[in-house]
């Protein structure tokens, strides 16, 4: 038999089901064309891997070039940081970057909460209501010390929800922060002296020849 708890914490998973956004299958197919378009020169089954394909040569060069926390990145790594956020966030190398910029700027709250979702969303179970207080007080409290600015209705949501914590808790608030970043931080990181110092900085190997 099910208790009143289970069903509470059923309802507040529906509520943050709902707000997640829709996109229209037109929408979707034309974003896909995009990518595809813009990725071309990215794929290594259309270009040829620079300086070589390690896979067909045993020489490693693009391996050590494209290590995960690399101190100089290739310029088509940091060119890909600029094709999308999710991009940006998903290259260890970028957000180390990203992190650079938003300590600059002294707002790296919302990139913190980010990560702090992720590790929620993904990490261990048996932490999941530590964390889930430690957020709470971090981020969401009144007064918190890195509080992050969310509507209302979500801030709510989120804050009931962390009283009954689950994976997925989180969503409808990391999504909302997400998209901040995404509209304006993002955009003004591309701009900024940050980025334009690494687009300086980062190398252009030059192909292997082997013959």
């Amino acid at each position: 038999k099910q208790t009143f708890d289970y069903y509470r914490r059923i309802i507040i998973y529906m509520q943050q089901v709902i707000m997640r956004p829709r996109v229209k299958s037109t929408v979707s197919l034309g974003a896909l064309v995009k990518r595809m378009t813009t990725y071309q020169d990215h794929d290594p089954f259309l270009k040829p891997c620079v300086p070589s394909n390690p896979w067909q040569t045993d020489d490693v060069t693009y391996w050590d070039l494209n290590l995960r926390n690399v101190e100089i990145p290739t310029k088509m790594r940091v060119e890909r940081w600029s094709f999308s956020f999710y991009e940006l966030l998903n290259d260890p190398r970028g957000r180390a970057d990203f992190k650079l910029f938003l300590k600059k700027e002294f707002s790296g709250e919302n990139l913190a909460f980010w990560e702090a979702a992720e590790e929620m969303k993904w990490g261990a179970a048996s932490s999941m209501s530590e964390k889930a207080e430690t957020i709470f007080k971090t981020f969401l409290a009144p007064g918190a010390p890195r509080w992050i600015n969310i509507d209302g209705r979500t801030m709510g949501l989120t804050v009931k929800g962390l009283e009954y914590p689950h994976r997925y808790v989180l969503d409808a608030a990391q999504t909302h922060i997400f998209m901040l970043m995404k509209k304006d931080t993002f955009y003004r990181y591309l701009k900024s002296p940050v980025y334009k110092d690494i687009q300086k900085k980062a190398i252009s190997p030059m192909p292997h020849n082997f013959t």
